[in-house]
């Protein structure tokens, strides 16, 4: 990072940012991609790119565009979220058929995009199955709409499926990952798509204030995250399977360990508050997330180890012991 050559990626002449797009685009089969600050921008600008002020996105009801982006595809873009109720995540094509609306009644909103996530973060980390993603994908543009795929841990599904990145990417217009994830960067995303849909994305990047200058210094992590980072995702899933089934056999934990596909594990908890159980494992070096009243999430990543996941379960067993 420090020996990045650096010009200003506003003017689109940062030769490192430049080289991460081509990089990118190519390792997705995308014809042009754009550099942005967070995952959360990326969706945004996927949302802004894809439908217009007052229509209409169609998403799972538990998608992160829908619950954890400050209601961004509302507030800025003015395009409304139709939540669907999947399992796992994994919309069907009938799922997508019915939530369409009829475009010839006034009184409804135009169905025009909607946006599916692979790994899907709040079921778990699950994985789309490819032929699940493209039948989506169809029966969308059947619809005539467009298709976002939030795909931070784009790189999680393609390892644990043992797809090809692109061949996922393909089933949607535009696509957003993350750098700063399983790829372990500082920070940064990516936005692809058509030459057409970037173009707008810069023009949108810049209204929401995610232009940098010399973004080369970041852009450089984000090339050793793609030549060196993705292969070794199998590590983390491999860590996270195996904290899931050593915190399914701790007395007051329920773990659903069909949905531990990639570096997610999901718990609830029977007899103590999710809030509570973090703060005493934060006090003996072990750091979650809270979602919901009893329900925690843990993450692997790089840097965490076969002996730290052993450590991790020796401390929600003292903490729900205790």
């Amino acid at each position: 990072m420090a020996a990045a050559p650096l010009g200003d990626d506003v003017f689109g002449d940062d030769p490192t940012v430049n080289r991460l797009l081509e990089v990118a685009a190519e390792r997705l089969g995308k014809e042009a991609a754009v550099f942005v600050p967070s995952g959360t921008m990326g969706n945004l600008i996927g949302v802004a790119v894809n439908a217009g002020r007052g229509e209409e996105l169609i998403a799972d009801s538990q998608s992160h565009v829908f619950h954890y982006e400050t209601a961004g595809a509302a507030a800025v873009a003015g395009v409304q979220i139709r939540p669907v109720v999947t399992e796992a995540g994994v919309m069907t094509r009938e799922q997508i058929s019915a939530a369409v609306r009829p475009r010839n009644d006034p009184h409804q909103p135009i169905s025009a995009a909607v946006t599916f996530e692979n790994t899907h973060n709040m079921h778990g980390g699950v994985v789309w199955p490819l032929d699940a993603l493209r039948a989506a994908s169809d029966a969308a543009h059947a619809h005539g709409m467009r298709v976002h795929l939030d795909g931070a841990r784009i790189f999680n599904a393609a390892v644990a499926s043992g797809v090809d990145v692109a061949d996922i990417a393909a089933c949607a217009d535009t696509v957003t990952f993350c750098l700063s994830k399983g790829l372990a960067c500082p920070a940064g995303s990516i936005f692809l798509g058509s030459r057409q849909d970037v173009e707008q994305a810069h023009r949108w990047r810049k209204r929401l204030g995610g232009a940098m200058r010399q973004t080369g210094v970041l852009a450089a992590a984000g090339l050793v995250a793609l030549d060196h980072m993705v292969d070794r995702l199998a590590e983390d899933h491999s860590n996270a399977r195996t904290l899931a089934e050593g915190l399914s056999e701790i007395r007051g934990v329920r773990c659903d360990l069909a949905r531990v596909q990639t570096n997610l594990v999901f718990i609830d908890l029977e007899k103590m508050s999710a809030p509570a159980f973090n703060d005493e494992c934060a006090k003996r070096g072990l750091l979650g997330d809270w979602s919901g009243p009893t329900r925690m999430r843990f993450v692997t990543h790089y840097g965490i180890d076969a002996a730290d996941v052993q450590s991790a379960l020796k401390i929600c067993e003292e903490v729900l012991s205790a």
